[in-house]
């Protein structure tokens, strides 16, 4: 089967000619429709000190995908050859505490597909049944291929009670701005969404017409709690950019009381100013993946009634493109890009 593998330990991917997995008595092979690239995915083409010191050479990347189940192993139930499907790219086992509670999303023994074991930028991937999530109709493979990224949004942006409240999202990268799209379609008041690069603010725009983009490198944002006739600040916080600044920000802008979810991962340390964050009494929650799986019900739910996510992917190759697509990606100028694997 055709593959993208990280192949050496340099800057890069390679198509490859891989063999087709062997599936285990509890495992299924899924036949890959579209995969989403994440950034993730960039970390290992960049080969940076997160990706030497994590990814075994050599290991099949991605772990974004739609697909159709094309085999089944002997103790599989409740699954069929010919379902579509997605799936949960992370791979839990049963018998840590969080798991055994029914945290799958928490065990500490967690193993990524396409990042500790091989991954599903190929054409096919074996996966556990058990991280089956099987597709409706009516959502097609590309929205499939961009499930999981959406599931981080929906996660970080239903961490708190959202209805009726003002929220500031920091970082219009496409998870930050899809959880823009949920924080509105759950009932959030005002959804401000701020970064300083003019693409990703018109994308932002472009995807969720009636949030409020801020490029903070020209606007106050205590300006724009003015025009929005905001009285003491926002009450929900979702930090999506990793960026010490625009925590910061986002501190002073939150309510007294205030919360916050954080999902993006700075650089290294960072310097935080803890008594501001007491004296305000705010919350902080770290956002980590998927809860599975009431994330993945509550998101397909909201995509079948009314939650339109589909113009945050802007990019769509054939997977013998996969060169260029990577190139859009890293370019910064882009949503979410699709690699379509069917001949």
């Amino acid at each position: 089967m055709k593959a993208l593998e990280k192949s050496r330990p340099v800057e890069g991917l390679w198509m490859v000619r891989a063999p087709v997995p062997e599936i285990g008595p509890d495992d299924v092979l899924i036949r890959i429709n579209r995969t989403g690239i994440c950034g993730t995915d960039i970390h290992i083409w960049n080969w940076d000190d997160w990706a030497a010191a994590t990814v075994p050479v050599p290991l099949i990347i991605g772990h974004e995908f739609a697909g159709e189940i094309v085999e089944i192993g002997s103790d599989v139930t409740g699954l069929r050859v010919g379902q579509r499907c997605s799936g949960e790219g992370h791979v839990v086992g049963s018998d840590s505490r969080q798991s055994r509670a029914g945290k799958f999303h928490l065990d500490p023994g967690t193993r990524g597909i396409g990042v500790d074991v091989q991954g599903a930028f190929a054409e096919y991937l074996k996966l556990p049944a058990f991280n089956v999530v099987p597709l409706p109709d009516d959502i097609s493979d590309d929205i499939g291929a961009i499930l999981d990224p959406l599931g981080n949004a929906v996660h970080t942006a239903l961490s708190f009670d959202v209805l009726g409240e003002d929220v500031l999202i920091t970082g219009a990268g496409p998870i930050g701005v899809m959880s823009a799209a949920v924080a509105r379609h759950a009932g959030a008041r005002h959804v401000v969404i701020t970064d300083i690069n003019p693409a990703r603010l018109e994308l932002a725009a472009h995807v969720v017409p009636s949030a409020r983009t801020v490029d903070v490198s020209r606007e106050d944002l205590h300006d724009v709690i003015s025009e929005l006739g905001m009285r003491e600040g926002f009450d929900v916080g979702l930090e999506m950019s990793g960026s010490q600044a625009a925590l910061d920000q986002m501190i002073e802008a939150l309510v007294m009381g205030g919360k916050i979810a954080l999902l993006g991962i700075p650089p290294g340390s960072s310097p935080v100013n803890w008594s501001r964050i007491v004296f305000k009494a705010i919350t902080i929650k770290g956002v980590y993946g998927r809860e599975m799986f009431e994330t993945w019900y509550k998101m397909i739910a909201m995509l079948q009634h009314g939650l339109d996510v589909s113009r945050v992917i802007t990019h769509r190759f054939d997977v013998d493109g996969f060169e260029d697509a990577f190139a859009a990606m890293r370019s910064g100028q882009s949503g979410k890009v699709v690699l379509n694997w069917l001949e």
